[in-house]
């Protein structure tokens, strides 16, 4: 199954919301727009969605790695379905094979990779979450991409996102702090 389209986003950070300066941080993002062969109808075997998974994280999470300015620190993944398809279609791309391909691209990665999936509309948004891929607990690698794609998904089609950041958020003042029921 090839992608319609894919498209590519980096963003480079030199300052905060407010203006103030920090270390440069770059964050990049891979958009695969793919037809969704489950659109429409209820299917127990997702299996063929896992394979795409697999695919197209190797071929992207490498070329997010080259766009970066250092070492990937955080990876994160979402994919926005059609609305002839359902949320667990995206599942099915994101969970069972595509982290491995990816870890395999940043150099490893203890952390459980974090992720989101919904169904939307045309040109719908998706906020695909960034966690730091070896300490789960650094709360100041905790971020958000919003990512979407103007004429994708058409009903039948599943955007796949996979991200990667080289840094924390924009002067992180959080830590890890006191862990408290």
């Amino acid at each position: 199954m090839d992608a319609r389209k894919t498209v590519f986003t980096k963003e480079i950070i030199a300052a905060d919301e407010t203006g103030a300066p920090c270390e440069r941080i770059t964050r990049v993002a891979a958009m695969a727009v793919i037809g969704n062969p489950f659109a429409g109808g209820h299917h127990a075997d997702l299996s063929p969605l896992f394979e795409v998974g697999a695919r197209l994280g190797a071929a992207l999470s490498e070329e997010l790695v080259k766009m970066l300015e250092g070492p990937a620190l955080c990876y994160g993944k979402a994919a926005l379905v059609g609305a002839s398809g359902a949320m667990e279609h995206g599942a099915a791309v994101l969970h069972p094979a595509l982290g491995k391909p990816v870890r395999a691209a940043v150099g490893g990665g203890k952390s459980l990779m974090p992720s989101n999936h919904k169904v939307g509309p045309l040109g719908g948004s998706i906020d695909l979450p960034l966690g730091h891929k070896d300490d789960p607990w650094s709360f100041d690698h905790i971020d958000t991409m919003t990512l979407w794609v103007p004429d994708a998904p058409r009903a039948d089609e599943i955007v796949l996102c996979i991200g990667l950041s080289d840094g924390t958020r924009a002067l992180p003042r959080v830590g890890k702090g006191p862990i408290t029921a």
